[in-house]
């Protein structure tokens, strides 16, 4: 599917042009944030979301404060502060704040130097994509027997959420395009339906067979043997394999440990997080409750009825069969060690 997400427009006004995914799948509609608080506003509405995409938008978005700050006059204060709001947008997927972070170093070389290396990171994601995916359908094949294989996901991990390809729904291509895929479970993935409304649309654009099923249906399609593998995406993986990912990810992982199902984690390098021991560490975010207790504006719950709404959950390691990056697999289970990755000849 020929959509991305997240594009560099470099004319007078420099401004990153993001497909605007809280109106989809009715409607493809592009916006253009040209500073710092239209693309805050951006990540944390969710019109751009999806960890490798978020990684690509921190180090574009540094480009947007550098030349907002040339235009309005900035001190180096005014510009530090403001990219650092970038970086706290959202707090859960590593990705935004690791783009940022690897532009700091280049802010006083100026304007062209961190465009350069922005571009760097969106074209390494691409790639990073595209060899996680080989590398993650090459490990299902050698462990699931049964052929065309039936896969379930959970959340959007497609073009939607990356640069280009995807993450867990990029091996599902890969599967696809090798003829050994019969059809996709897809998790509706409440509260906002990024499953239903994003991974949907994708798969459809892209002629791969696919349903749609409430959260609560997925536990019981892998028990009763309707399902090969589980493939989900993630926003933070920790050092020991705990990976932070779309709430719902961990009942994924509790079904299959009782079916003898593999659950892989699918993601690019930059979402590992080596900083962070284990699941313990890492921040979930927590959401407005309208999103719980209403939809459209109109209230699915009585009036002062209070939500939980996590956006993430965390999967423990010993539930992770194995985690599929462009450098090698891990399988946490075996070994709960991030960085014994193993790269296939």
């Amino acid at each position: 599917m020929a959509v991305r997400a997240v594009e560099w427009l470099d004319g007078a006004v420099p401004a990153v042009r993001l497909l605007d995914q809280t109106r989809l799948p009715d409607t493809e509609a592009h916006l253009e944030a040209a500073d710092v608080e239209t693309l805050i506003d951006a990540i944390r509405r969710l019109a751009v979301r999806g960890a490798p995409a978020l990684g690509a938008v921190g180090a574009l978005g540094v480009v947007v404060a550098m030349a907002q700050g040339a235009r309005e006059g900035w001190d180096d204060a005014r510009l530090h502060e403001e990219i650092g709001r970038l970086r706290a947008a959202r707090p859960t997927a590593v990705n935004l704040a690791w783009a940022v972070d690897r532009m700091l170093p280049l802010v006083p070389q100026g304007h062209a130097a961190v465009l350069a290396e922005a571009r760097r990171v969106v074209a390494e994601d691409e790639i990073a994509n595209r060899r996680l995916s080989q590398l993650g359908a090459d490990w299902l094949l050698e462990r699931c027997p049964r052929r065309p294989l039936r896969v379930l996901t959970h959340c959007n991990t497609g073009s939607l959420a990356t640069v280009a390809w995807g993450t867990a729904l990029g091996v599902v291509r890969e599967l696809h395009a090798r003829g050994l895929l019969e059809i996709v479970h897809v998790d509706e993935t409440r509260p906002l339906l990024q499953g239903s409304r994003l991974t949907a649309w994708e798969l459809q654009a892209d002629g791969i067979d696919h349903v749609v099923q409430v959260d609560s249906a997925a536990p019981g399609a892998i028990l009763r043997g309707l399902v090969d593998a589980v493939v989900i995406g993630a926003d933070r993986i920790a050092a020991n394999g705990d990976t932070a990912n779309k709430v719902g990810s961990v009942g994924l992982a509790l079904a299959c440990a009782d079916a003898g199902v593999p659950f892989v984690v699918a993601a690019p390098w930059s979402t590992v997080d080596l900083a962070t021991p284990d699941g313990a560490g890492i921040v979930i975010e927590e959401r407005d409750a309208a999103e719980v207790v209403s939809w459209g504006g109109v209230a699915t719950a009585p009036a002062g009825s209070r939500a939980f709404n996590p956006a993430f959950d965390v999967t423990p390691a010993r539930l992770i069969d194995a985690v599929t990056t462009e450098h090698g697999v891990v399988e946490p289970k075996i070994r709960p060690d991030m960085r014994a990755v193993h790269q296939p000849a």
